[in-house]
Formats: C-alpha cells, structure tokens, sequence
C-alpha cells in the first residue's frame, strides 16, 4: 500500500510542476529533462508513469485544465438562483480574481489551445471535451433563465454561449500584451452591457 501512495505522489508531482512549466514556459519548449529538474525525480521515475511526453500532455489537459475549467467556470453555472447574476458573477467577478501572475500569462486552456491544438489531433480532442462541456454547462444555464423569465426567450442559448466563452478566453490572451488592468476594465463593461441586453 505505501508503494502504492509513493507512486500515485510521484505521478501528481510530475503532473503538477508539468503544467506550471507548460503554464510558465510553454508546451514545446518544456522537455521531460526539463520536468525531470523541476521534480527533483529519475527519467526512469518519468517513463514508469509516462511513454512520452506526448501522454503526459494528455494527462496534464484532462486531469489539471478539465478539473480547472470545472471549478472555476463551470460548477459556478449550476448554482441556484437567478440566471443572469449567476452568468455576471462567473463572468465577470471570475476575471477580477485573477492574481497578476496569471493576468500577465493568461489562460492556461488558451494558451495551449493555441499553442498546441491544431498540432495533433488527441489535444485538439481533449480540449475540445472541456469546451463543449463549458459550452453545454452555459446552454442549461440560459435554458433555466428563460424558465425563470430572467432571460429573453428569443435570444439563441447556443449563440450565447459561444459569444461569452470566447469573449472570456479573449481578453485573458489580450490582457497578456498590458501591463494594467484598464482593457480588462473595459471587457467587464461590455460584458455587462451584454449581459443586460439578454436580460429579459
């Protein structure tokens, strides 16, 4: 059993300091010696958890960013209540969360998407699963606002959903290229005017 703890620790310490590095460094430039450093831990210890890199890219989307993705943006929309504060709050208090470190980095999902997600098809995958589930999460969320009358019923639940998405992971890429938070500002009114404008 303790051999059985020491390995799953093993696994999570590789699985964590790799998505700081691929966060920080980028996913091509981040090798597994690289890893290996950052851990402290054999190549040996790296290829009894992995194949390659590649796998281990896999596991760092589905295990790390999914789990992310989930808590941050996701579990928020099933909340009781209103529709239209539940989208404000999760869209536009989320954004102000942030600490500077990742305002300055952007979205780690982002990142990747771009960096990696036309390049092979298990990533383009993968991170398309966590978009559709955000994506689907949003859709029941407009679907109960129009139930709840908070949300016109003529606006489309899917269109929407797209439009707040890619505003969000927008302005978390744009926000990369300042050094202060005024464009966020200005994302987090027009969201709101957005927001409003749905408002039934």
């Amino acid at each position: 059993m303790l051999q059985k703890q020491k390995s799953e620790f093993t696994k999570q310490l590789i699985l964590n300091e790799s998505f700081k590095l691929f966060y920080k460094d980028g996913f091509k430039t981040t090798s597994v010696d690289k890893i290996m450093l950052k851990t402290k831990l054999t190549k040996g210890a790296f290829y009894y958890h992995y194949k390659n890199k590649r796998e281990l890219g896999l596991d760092v989307i589905k295990l790390k960013l999914q789990k992310r993705v989930y808590e941050g943006m996701i579990s928020p929309l099933f909340t009781n209540g209103n529709a239209i504060e539940i989208l404000k709050s999760t869209f536009l208090d989320r954004i102000k969360s942030f600490p500077i470190e990742e305002k300055q980095q952007g979205c780690p999902m982002n990142n990747l998407i771009n960096e990696i997600g036309n390049s092979d098809k298990i990533y383009q995958l993968a991170l398309k699963s966590i978009i559709e589930d955000w994506k689907s999460a949003i859709v029941q969320l407009i679907e109960k606002g129009k139930e709840q009358k908070t949300i016109k019923n003529a606006i489309s639940s899917e269109a929407t959903a797209v439009y707040l998405i890619s505003a969000f992971e927008g302005i978390r890429g744009i926000r990369k290229l300042y050094d202060n938070d005024k464009i966020v500002e200005e994302y987090i009114l027009g969201l709101s005017l957005y927001i409003n404008q749905i408002k039934a």
